[in-house]
């Protein structure tokens, strides 16, 4: 069985509540970027904006992996960089961490309404390996990209 921990030590567990998502077969240069433009968000909106992420009707700046990316006027509009994507496989996962991070406040009995994403963050996890066959007898390995999410969120005065 692995062992796992946070990268994030300094957590106070009276203001604060996280939540992870280990070996998601989502691409990691996505869920990066995604964890940027979500980052220090008050968690409502941030659930919000990846439901408008996931119908396309809003767009994720790509600030680090942005070669060959097109430019979208929406994005530049909010985040000032003109370069993103509509990563919808990606923003469905860390969605769902984003619910369980909140389900997680509720439980330990924090106000929902007053939540900041405080730490959002996106390892590379290990690759599955798959072959593709080939001419004669050959075949070419192929990797499925995993990798790890996580949401730590606090509670801030309104």
């Amino acid at each position: 069985m692995p062992e796992w921990g946070y990268s994030t030590v300094e957590v106070d567990p009276d203001r604060m509540a996280r939540a992870s998502g280990r070996d998601l077969h989502i691409s990691p240069k996505e869920a990066r970027e995604i964890c940027n433009a979500i980052r220090h968000m008050r968690l409502d909106d941030a659930i919000s904006y990846l439901e408008r992420v996931t119908q396309k009707k809003e767009g994720v700046p790509y600030r680090r992996f942005k070669k060959n990316v097109p430019h979208h006027s929406e994005i530049a509009a909010r985040f000032g960089i003109p370069s993103g994507r509509y990563p919808v496989k990606a923003s469905s996962e860390i969605l769902n961490v984003l619910k369980n991070a909140k389900a997680n406040a509720e439980n330990k009995g924090l106000d929902t309404e007053s939540l900041r994403i405080r730490h959002a963050c996106a390892q590379a996890a290990m690759r599955m390996k798959n072959y593709i066959q080939r001419a004669f007898g050959r075949s070419t390995p192929y990797y499925h990209p995993l990798t790890h999410v996580e949401i730590v969120v606090e509670e801030v005065g309104a």
